[in-house]
């Protein structure tokens, strides 16, 4: 089980998990390497960063850029990359840390 599927199937039992995400597409709100606190929720909403698959493939960290009652939500890096539309979103970004420090904290 790579570290997606076990991201998936804890936000489906528990309702929440950790990963950290590398890479540098969410720059400057978080850096690579950042461990992430991931929660389930009912409702999404433009902004919110969130685990979701676009087109068979997981994005770990991208936020939502726009929604729409029939194709779901966009999803897009920080610096203006859309991946594409989903409605599979798994969970949201609440905490942000990077060297044992909160970085990102969902308002």
């Amino acid at each position: 089980m790579n570290k997606y599927e076990r991201l998936k199937t804890e936000l489906q039992t528990a309702g929440t998990g950790r990963m950290k995400a590398f890479g540098s597409s969410m720059l400057p709100i978080l850096k690579s390497g950042s461990l992430l606190t991931f929660m389930k929720a009912a409702e999404y909403e433009i902004g919110d960063i969130v685990f979701c698959k676009v087109r068979g493939r997981y994005i770990d960290a991208h936020k939502i850029v726009k929604k729409d009652a029939n194709k779901g939500f966009l999803i897009a890096n920080n610096h203006g990359f859309e991946n594409g539309w989903t409605k599979i979103i798994y969970g949201r970004v609440v905490t942000g840390e990077f060297e044992n420090r909160i970085i990102y904290q969902r308002g």
